[in-house]
């Protein structure tokens, strides 16, 4: 069954890409936004403990 999902998610992006590329693109660009500040907003986080602020 998951492995049944997996491929579902799978054929979903693809259909997804080749029926609205601009969109996808900006999904993505989107996606990789929210990845990036999460990583900086972690980063300050543990930078902040180890000055002891």
């Amino acid at each position: 069954m998951k492995k049944l999902l997996w491929y579902l998610l799978l054929f979903f992006i693809i259909y997804a890409i080749f029926t609205s590329p601009e969109r996808t693109g900006d999904i993505f660009r989107a996606i990789g936004d929210i990845i990036v500040q999460a990583f900086s907003s972690l980063g300050g986080f543990y930078d902040s403990i180890l000055d002891g602020r």
